[in-house]
């Protein structure tokens, strides 16, 4: 591997500082080279765009001084793409992830910025679709400033490599959702913080003896049908991106149908439906399914319940039900981490399911109208053994996960990533390095611990630096 002060290509671009024709001869000898099986490509059919992504680290710096666009490359040791991690560039315009091959060929332009990330991982910034809050805030407490709450955690999360996610609120009275849901909007990401993506409601609707966390007072059912119970709950639904819902409610599956239409993620959870129920839910739209193990029947042989989703038959062909895990160490023993991720690998979210103690310390805390007490990594609802969210962050839950599982660590990072923005349909722009994307990512060291994180191509937060 090249040195930082000693790259690859370092005695090439010396001899390509002596002349611009060089470059082009260059070029054309790793375009023979490639064609013929041999050389920079070293590929058995020609394929163009290897062929610059092995000699555009070459040719770029033997033209940089000949042209200045705003363009920023960051040399990294290895990307994450489609399972794989690999050397190679990720070059950055207008806050997307840029083909360097059109850059180069169409428009005859170079790099004006480079960044040496040093060896490190850079990976498709994380996305947390169940987050309840963190660092003092709790998003289901209604008050005149959600908006300040929201911001606040946004921010702190950028140093766990989130760059998008979805604050989510526990069952709580229809007065609270009222008051809260107008304040939080959909937002792009920046350096003031992540990008919400939309608001993920987890509850009312859900079953009383699964409910967990959830006070048994706010709990509601479907008695009208269809969206007039969800609307007289919630009131309006422009900023919500995912509902969990228990499938065995009566209606429930004419609200699936009329949620979906909608475009909002319809997510299985705090159930005690049986396995026919689920695939039903799954018929009529759902494709998600919330902390899977957690608040739901217990897998059993004769009737696996929701946890048999993963391994269904009857989900239609092209169909993929995604399923959270909370990987804090403390909601799923390893050995139902490893069961789940080698069933169904493609289809597991980390989430973090954190609370308001997140980033806080021991002591008595709040998830909504229920006071928690935290303990170590452990949140209970006050005076029972009864979990209430957790306080990883999703940094954590990653290494935790990579640990667990003995998945690979491009795995893991996908399931932080990639997986969580095909659930929501946003895989084009978000959770990918690929061409066009947004550029937003995180570098780590190899150990999966966040060095920097970017939104839209712009260093948003790194280590060691004061917070912006």
């Amino acid at each position: 591997m090249a040195e930082p002060n000693n790259p690859e290509y370092a005695s090439f671009f010396a001899v390509m500082g002596a002349s611009a024709a060089m470059v082009f001869s260059a070029l054309g000898a790793a375009y023979g080279t490639a064609k013929s099986g041999t050389g920079i490509a070293a590929m058995s059919v020609m394929r163009p765009e290897l062929i610059m992504k092995s000699i555009i680290p070459v040719v770029m710096a033997g033209i940089i001084a000949i042209y200045g666009l705003v363009v920023a490359v960051l040399i990294a040791n290895s990307l994450t793409s489609n399972i794989t991690l690999f050397k190679e560039d990720l070059w950055v315009r207008d806050g997307r992830i840029l083909d360097p091959e059109k850059l180069f060929f169409e428009e005859k332009a170079s790099a004006d910025r480079r960044l040496d990330c040093e060896g490190g991982i850079l990976a498709p910034g994380f996305i947390d679709v169940q987050i309840n809050g963190g660092f003092g805030v709790d998003f289901s407490l209604a008050s005149e400033d959600v908006g300040s709450g929201v911001a606040l955690v946004a921010h702190k999360i950028l140093s766990h490599g989130v760059t998008s996610f979805c604050p989510t609120l526990v069952s709580s009275p229809p007065e609270v959702y009222h008051k809260v849901l107008p304040q939080i909007q959909v937002r792009r990401g920046g350096p003031h913080g992540a990008g919400v993506l939309g608001v993920h409601l987890e509850g009312p609707f859900i079953s009383r003896e699964k409910r967990g966390a959830h006070p048994e007072s706010c709990l509601r059912s479907f008695t009208h049908g269809a969206l007039q119970d969800v609307l007289a709950t919630y009131g309006n639904l422009d900023s919500v991106r995912i509902i969990t819902l228990a499938p065995e409610l009566d209606r429930s599956g004419e609200v699936i149908r009329a949620l979906t239409t909608r475009g909002i993620c319809v997510s299985l959870g705090h159930s005690v439906a049986n396995l026919r129920e689920a695939e039903e839910a799954v018929l009529q739209g759902a494709s998600f399914i919330t902390h899977l193990f957690n608040a739901m029947l217990p897998f059993h042989h004769r009737d696996p319940g929701i946890v048999g989703l993963l391994t269904s038959e009857r989900i239609p062909a092209g169909r993929q039900v995604f399923y959270g895990m909370i990987a804090d160490g403390v909601h799923t023993n390893p050995a139902a981490l490893r069961i789940a991720h080698r069933a169904d690998p493609r289809g597991l979210v980390l989430v973090t399911d954190a609370i308001q103690a997140m980033g806080l310390g021991n002591g008595r805390h709040t998830l909504g109208q229920q006071v928690v007490e935290v303990d170590g990594l452990t949140a209970f609802v006050a005076g029972t053994k009864t979990l209430s969210g957790s306080v990883a962050t999703m940094d954590a839950c990653v290494r935790h996960f990579r640990e667990a599982s003995g998945c690979s660590v491009e795995m893991a990072l996908e399931a932080a990533s990639l997986h969580p923005a095909q659930l929501l349909g946003i895989e084009k722009q978000k959770g990918t390095l690929d061409y066009g994307a947004d550029a937003d990512f995180v570098m780590l060291d190899d150990s999966l611990h966040v060095q920097a994180t970017y939104i839209a191509g712009e260093l948003v937060w790194r280590a060691g630096e004061s917070a912006r």
